[in-house]
């Protein structure tokens, strides 16, 4: 049976968020999900995995609060479960842009939906800004997309001031893997003076999943913050492996590489790589290859064929590469 992972977020005052956690955290252990749900004043944001009636009652219990009554979410599938673990956590943003003044629920950017992005992103007049981090945008953008080249969110707002002026810049396009930054992003635009800000409904991965690839502007694959690491057009899994040492995302031709040793190292890492660490690091796989062997030995033959030839990936220690924000 595949698993379900549903991404999704929602800005809306949420001053009880605190006393949120519980309830939801109960509710989702009942239903054995699996993900991460950040719950702040400013909303909620989440990327969880589990059945699909488990996924469709989580969302009963969430839309059951009138503030959540519309609360949407964009649904893949896994053959296996992307998560180890369920976490709710408790934070001040839902995505950390750390501008105070910025509230979404205020104001936002125009949304376009994908079967318009196209037209809006080849308008000559049109700056298309993509509002992720470096290592995101390495993987995959739309053709002509600029790259403000940050290594985390909290960066954008100082390029903003850097590069753009609303006196020279009529038109902006904006994307993001999800929407959720874009909300942030456009509202942050518009509070700086920018007129016309666009965002893409749903980010790339409703773009991936609804454009057909014979008319799809995207280049590459995308990076996504769950175990497939990454996805390509319809929402296939990609090719690129997770460094379980420093978090970077690691494509096919880097795989290759000396520097590169599964769960040890990779090509970003293995310059700063300590005799300490490796040593760590290697005894980590061994446990997990003894578990590995264990949980084989108890299950079928199907089964045990098709876990020897699906790809594992071991979720890193770097937490802005994994977790920048829940369903970013």
């Amino acid at each position: 049976m595949a698993t379900i992972i549903a991404t999704f977020y929602k800005f809306f005052p949420q001053p009880d968020f605190a006393e949120r956690r519980k309830p939801l955290q109960t509710a989702c252990q009942k239903e054995k999900i699996k993900g991460t749900i950040l719950l702040a004043p400013e909303g909620i944001n989440g990327t969880i995995a589990g059945s699909e009636a488990a996924i469709q009652r989580i969302f009963t219990f969430l839309r059951s609060d009138p503030r959540c009554g519309d609360l949407e979410y964009k649904e893949s599938k896994a053959e296996n479960p992307p998560f180890a673990r369920l976490k709710v956590r408790l934070k001040k943003e839902i995505v950390t842009l750390g501008v105070e003044e910025i509230d979404p629920n205020q104001q936002v950017g125009t949304y376009v939906q994908p079967k318009d992005w196209n037209a809006l992103i080849t308008d000559p007049e049109v700056l298309v800004l993509d509002t992720r981090n470096n290592y995101e945008v390495n993987i995959g953008s739309f053709k002509g997309a600029i790259n403000p080249q940050t290594h985390s969110f909290r960066e954008f707002p100082a390029y903003v001031d850097q590069h753009l002026a609303p006196t020279k810049h009529k038109k902006i396009a904006l994307f993001c893997t999800g929407g959720i930054r874009c909300e942030k992003a456009t509202s942050l635009m518009l509070n700086k003076g920018f007129q016309a800000v666009y965002h893409l409904k749903g980010g790339i991965l409703k773009y991936l999943a609804e454009v057909p690839a014979q008319e799809s502007l995207w280049e590459g694959e995308c990076f996504v913050f769950d175990e497939r690491i990454a996805v390509k057009h319809g929402l296939e899994f990609g090719t690129y492996q997770m460094c379980g040492s420093c978090g970077h995302p690691v494509s096919p031709a880097e795989q290759t590489s000396p520097k590169y040793q599964a769960g040890i190292s990779c090509p970003y890492c293995y310059a700063n790589l300590t005799e300490e660490k490796r040593k760590r690091r290697e005894e980590k796989q061994r446990q997990l290859q003894l578990t590995a062997k264990r949980k084989l030995k108890n299950v079928s033959a199907p089964e045990l064929a098709h876990q020897r030839s699906a790809p594992t990936h071991e979720l890193p220690d770097h937490p802005d590469v994994f977790f920048d924000s829940a369903s970013e």
